[in-house]
């Protein structure tokens, strides 16, 4: 991807804003690496374990009625992974330790993924995307009635009783 260079850019400048950082990483929602920051561990695999968790918090808050997927924050016992969406088909992963101050890393997440969306083809802004209307209800009328037949079993021809 000929983006891949600016992106890593954003990544390093990322790094260098948010003290605690250890790694950062672009993919595609599908677990494609982009670009990455990271050590001592496979890229490929956090990025496909990223779009497994994507997939997990995307169905969760469309369930809840919350609306399309921004961010995820896991917290272990050494550190954070924070995930955040970065256009319609990326996302920022980064991971830092414990003491990192979880409100600056939210703030410059949410500014990276803005500026790294159009560098990856999706726009600047969620705003900028067209809304998508959800599915309609399920229809809830009722059943419709056989002619000579009223509810509780009972037809117009007879006051209740079989025959």
């Amino acid at each position: 991807m000929t983006a891949a260079p600016e992106v890593l850019a954003e990544l390093q400048g990322l790094r260098a804003r948010v003290p605690h950082l250890t790694g950062a990483m672009v993919a595609s929602t599908d677990g494609l690496v982009i670009a990455h920051l990271v050590t001592g561990m496979e890229p490929d695999g956090v990025a496909a374990l990223t779009a497994a968790a994507l997939g997990v918090g995307a169905r969760l808050t469309d369930a809840v009625g919350h609306g399309g997927f921004r961010e995820l924050l896991v917290s272990g016992e050494q550190g954070y992974v924070a995930t955040y969406a970065a256009g319609p088909s990326c996302v920022l992963t980064l991971l830092a330790t414990a003491d990192a101050n979880v409100g600056r890393l939210n703030l410059e997440a949410r500014r990276a993924g803005a500026r790294i969306a159009p560098l990856t083809g999706g726009p600047a802004d969620r705003r900028e995307r067209a809304p998508v209307a959800p599915p309609p209800p399920p229809s809830r009328s009722p059943l419709p009635s056989r002619p000579g037949h009223r509810p509780g079993g009972t037809t117009d021809n007879d006051n209740g009783a079989s025959s």
